[in-house]
């Protein structure tokens, strides 16, 4: 489900008053299903499955969210084990999508990669989202491989993604990995 956009601003360095990253908390499913539900109709994580990510947090997970005013406007999760990590996820709600949001959000999942010691990091993106696999490439992410008809009900094929320990992050003003 790793998804998420850009824009002509990505990358720029958000206001004070822009969305602060925290640790997702129980308290935050609700919410962070309905935006799920919201930025992919046909491929929504039900809430038992967020339940399920984040019972296993912090063992073998790492989920944030971006909270704005109270209001969780994004999201983002990885899955560390065994000296590897996968992005599970990144939502970013439509109307703050370019302004470097997603890049924050991609940048703090890196970040507990390394905390936790893994030598790669992998990903699946939808191969009609060419916004968010440019952000991934820009963080040093490159095609490994590609798994035919992975998005459903939409058939949509799925890139996979790896990023090697130590690969930096290229074109951003701040938050480079």
């Amino acid at each position: 489900m790793s998804e998420p956009e850009e824009g002509p601003g990505a990358g720029e360095a958000m206001s004070a008053a822009e969305p602060k990253l925290r640790p997702m908390t129980w308290d935050d499913l609700p919410a962070v299903h309905a935006l799920d539900q919201e930025l992919f109709p046909d491929a929504a994580w039900t809430v038992e499955m967020l339940r399920g990510e984040l019972a296993d947090q912090p063992r073998t997970r790492h989920y944030v969210v971006a909270e704005r005013d109270g209001e969780v406007v994004g999201y983002a999760g990885l899955a560390a084990a065994g000296g590897q990590a996968d992005v599970q996820t990144i939502g970013v709600r439509a109307d703050l999508r370019g302004a470097g949001l997603g890049a924050a959000l991609l940048a703090e999942l890196l970040a507990e990669a390394e905390r936790r010691d893994c030598g790669e990091v992998f990903l699946e993106v939808r191969a009609d989202n060419d916004p968010a696999r440019r952000l991934y490439e820009r963080f040093g992410f490159a095609r490994v491989g590609l798994r035919k008809r992975y998005y459903q009900p939409s058939g949509t094929d799925a890139i996979v993604m790896r990023r090697p320990r130590g690969r930096r992050a290229v074109g951003f003003g701040r938050g480079e990995q």
